[in-house]
């Protein structure tokens, strides 16, 4: 089952956010994005704990593919509401899931062009959708191209069809490759996901993914290690010994494997779970997150931050849609982050980053640890000692350090 929503408080049934927070909107350095998220799947994988729902979970009351494109326009009208005039431009959107390809190619436009006509969309805005390779063609992706789609987001996983099994995914390996060509053929950016670290999963099993990856020529990569989350069916299976946990020295052999691969293959990481040919090649709507951007978050389970104030829509798409047919807003909750929540997250996404964290962001006991964890070999020494006006020191992960990020964010903390 989907993952619980955070505690929090409740959120006003109109979206009203506090003047401190709309006033932030459009400051230099925030970005601005929306994301869509469309919670539709044809199956639901064993490992998955995202907000999704498979077509038989759902009735037909306000939450079926068909209708979707339309209660994702009346929550942006609520945006509209919410934000007044002071909404900046989108500067990115991203379509995430489930898959948001079982929704037609169309209606994927039809709500691309309403956030366009809601908050209009800067002259270079990246536009992304995740896409499973078996729900896309060459039409459809051509349709989202012609529609102002700049980039598509393939859920590979793996290129072993065992691995495959293990996770449930459903698609045909080969129409991996079918799925990038026809991407490419419609001009569009290309992004490969791949997770490591499956029960079964040999590292040659792994290698074998990389180079098939890689041989695709994508612009980006992302390559996640495999979680088990509670609540899932892998999570079952593992309690119960059918299948063994994944353990972190595979996976962090694994990981060193895919930095490897891909750097010989001409790409650089830029976040620990992201590589990129070049910089204009990066997902900068993630990049507006890490960097503590602004967005609007439309759709069930969905979330949004808008200077300070995070807030997340109520996860049953039956439920989501009855409450904007009511005039409501469809938020669950929200929290007002505090100043020390504004600091750690900071830290946390900072630091995850190829560019790094500013020494000078650090609060004593951050700046304290940093000399020790350049001795342990997990931040970068010449970037946190080495300063001159135009490069101010920074804490920068070796790759030692990317294994152990958490470790790093937590003697930052004092922790």
């Amino acid at each position: 089952m989907p993952s619980a929503l955070p505690d929090g408080e409740p959120a006003p049934p109109s979206g009203e956010l506090p003047e401190q927070a709309l006033a932030q909107l459009g400051r230099p350095g925030r970005p601005f994005g929306v994301y869509v998220h469309v919670p539709f799947c044809s199956v639901r994988c064993g490992y998955c704990d995202f907000n999704t729902y498979t077509l038989t979970e759902l009735g037909v009351h306000g939450a079926s593919v068909a209708t979707y494109a339309e209660a994702a326009l009346a929550e942006l009208d609520l945006a509209v509401t919410v934000l007044g005039d002071r909404a900046p431009q989108a500067e990115t959107v991203f379509f995430g899931g489930g898959t948001p390809t079982m929704l037609a190619a169309s209606d994927l436009v039809t709500v691309l062009h309403g956030i366009r006509k809601r908050f209009g969309l800067a002259p270079d805005a990246e536009v992304t959708t995740e896409a499973n390779p078996d729900s896309v063609s060459a039409e459809s992706l051509q349709e989202l191209a012609d529609g102002g789609f700049t980039r598509v987001s393939l859920g590979m996983q793996s290129a072993v069809p065992h691995v495959l099994r293990t996770l449930e995914r459903t698609h045909d390996p080969a129409n991996v490759a079918r799925a990038v060509a026809a991407a490419r053929g419609a001009g569009l950016g290309v992004s490969v996901d791949l997770i490591y670290g499956t029960p079964g999963e040999s590292l040659a099993d792994w290698g074998t993914s990389l180079e098939a990856a890689t041989a695709l020529a994508p612009d980006h990569v992302s390559a996640y290690a495999l979680v088990v989350e509670e609540g899932t069916k892998l999570a079952a299976q593992v309690r119960r010994g059918v299948v063994p946990a994944p353990e972190d020295d595979d996976e962090a052999a694994k990981y060193e494997l895919a930095d490897e691969v891909l750097r010989a293959a001409g790409f650089q990481w830029y976040e620990v779970s992201n590589w990129a040919r070049t910089e204009a090649d990066r997902c900068r709507h993630n990049e507006g997150y890490w960097a503590d951007g602004d967005w609007w978050g439309v759709g069930p389970g969905a979330h949004s931050h808008v200077g300070g104030v995070r807030w997340w829509n109520v996860k049953h798409p039956n439920a989501f849609a009855a409450r904007l047919a009511a005039g409501q807003s469809p938020a669950a909750g929200r929290e007002l982050l505090t100043t020390d929540q504004q600091y750690d997250e900071r830290l946390l996404l900072a630091t995850r980053l190829v560019d790094g964290l500013d020494l000078a962001e650090l609060r004593p006991e951050g700046r304290a640890a940093v000399a020790g964890l350049v001795a342990e070999g997990l931040v970068d020494g010449p970037s946190a000692v080495a300063a001159d006006s135009t490069r101010p020191r920074r804490v920068v992960l070796t790759l030692r350090g990317r294994l152990l990020a958490d470790t790093v964010v937590r003697r930052l903390l004092g922790l």
